[in-house]
């Protein structure tokens, strides 16, 4: 098992590339068992969840093969509707496999998933939408079965205590582009991710609208057919780096970051005292020798502040002059990283849904524990800025969703390397 280690210190200048979107990646994969056509997918980045939905791709009975940043895919005479449990559950965004495949082949069996530790995050969703489209749904034994003769287009409404779903919307959409008739999502997720899937699958043949709002529609087809597609930068890794920049007071230029898809980071960043703007197809973010001012912060869905970067903001705010509020609207749980950035000498305590953060002078560098995915980037973040040397183990989480993080933060002047744990 390995472990990161960082000497913090040095201020991070120089330009960095945003790979593809992994939260866009997943989903559009998933989509290729839509059609018994060659697709061929780009800008894939080289992260574990991506290989571990190659992998249930393959055991579905589809030819998925990764070379570069390219993914090309072709189903097999052998499509199979069991996604293993061994695979499932290490991802959570495994279950959207459950739309297309109940779109295609009617029939889909499916490990509840798993994935990082961040509190109660049910399937109720996912199944309203399939049911509204004619599925039968049971859950036994671990899996969830899925049936229907045939699928035909409703309405259904896909609200939820804490909002629109991102991989709910996912699969009943990707469901219904082979339902007949209309299908109309209401309260639909509209996340960048979400765009990127309904784009993928426009050229692929499906007719959709409404993509970048909360009411959706999809007319079904017979068939779709094999397409190229492009994926978008991942604007959670853009965001990690312009976080990355205003903790070390770096200047960066981060390319592929899109303003379009951050606009809630860069107004707290901007609040907090740092320069970020657009130019030359990226974002150039100037951060002040001085102290940041703090900023209370709410994660929303888009174009909210999002949850995948409260984790990295929240160490930010942890070096600011001042007091800071950070509250979780989407995961209420999703602080798991508060008593490993305390043991770094931060001062943040939990009150209900929202963390309490006191700026300290500095932090110091420890031995500390990653818990999930974002909570390991905070610690890298931290790590950065913390007096002498810090241990981060279990960064396989950090591999899950960030391609060659500890190489470009090298490229950028920081002092990380990768140890056996």
């Amino acid at each position: 098992m390995d472990k990161l280690v960082i000497e913090g210190g040095p201020r991070l200048s120089g330009e960095v590339t945003v790979s593809g979107a992994k939260n866009a990646s997943l989903p559009i994969l998933a989509a290729t068992l839509l059609t018994d056509e060659r697709m061929e997918i780009r800008n894939v980045p080289d992260v574990a969840d991506v290989r571990t939905m190659l992998k249930i791709l393959q055991a579905l009975g589809v030819e998925a093969v990764k070379d570069g940043d390219r993914v090309t895919t072709r189903p097999t005479p052998k499509r199979q509707w069991l996604a293993p449990y061994k695979l499932v559950s290490t991802m959570r965004a495994s279950i959207c496999v459950l739309g297309p495949l109940l779109g295609r082949l009617r029939k889909a069996q499916v490990s509840m998933p798993g994935g990082c530790i961040i509190g109660p995050r049910p399937i109720d969703l996912h199944i309203k939408g399939i049911e509204a489209l004619g599925a039968r749904v049971k859950i036994e034994h671990g899996y969830v079965h899925a049936t229907a003769g045939s699928l035909r287009g409703s309405t259904v409404y896909l609200g939820g205590p804490c909002g629109s779903s991102v991989l709910a919307t996912a699969n009943t959409m990707m469901a219904a582009t082979l339902a007949q008739g209309r299908t109309v999502i209401e309260n639909a997720a509209c996340e960048p991710e979400v765009v990127d899937l309904a784009d993928c699958l426009v050229a692929m043949g499906a007719k959709i609208h409404g993509q970048r709002t909360h009411v959706i529609e999809i007319e079904g087809v017979k068939a779709l057919h094999g397409a190229r597609y492009t994926i978008i930068p991942d604007r959670v890794e853009a965001g990690t780096y312009l976080l990355a920049a205003a903790m070390t007071r770096g200047h960066l230029f981060i390319k592929n970051g899109r303003a379009e898809h951050l606009g809630a980071v860069i107004d707290k960043l901007r609040e907090a005292g740092v320069q970020v703007t657009s130019a030359n197809g990226g974002l150039k973010v100037d951060a002040p020798r001085g102290a940041l001012r703090p900023v209370n912060v709410t994660t929303l869905p888009y174009p909210g502040f999002p949850t995948d970067l409260q984790a990295q903001m929240m160490a930010l705010m942890t070096i600011t002059d001042g007091l800071s509020v950070i509250t979780e609207k989407i995961y209420p749980e999703r602080f798991m990283h508060i008593s490993e950035l305390n043991r770094m000498g931060a001062y943040v305590f939990l009150e209900g849904a929202s963390g309490i953060v006191r700026g300290v002078r500095a932090l110091s560098g420890a031995p500390v524990m990653a818990s999930d995915l974002r909570a390991s980037a905070a610690l890298v973040l931290a790590g950065l800025v913390a007096e002498q040397r810090t241990d981060i183990a279990r960064v396989y989480h950090l591999d899950r969703g960030y391609d060659g993080m500890e190489r470009k933060l090298e490229q950028l002047g920081a002092r990380i390397w990768r140890e056996k744990a």
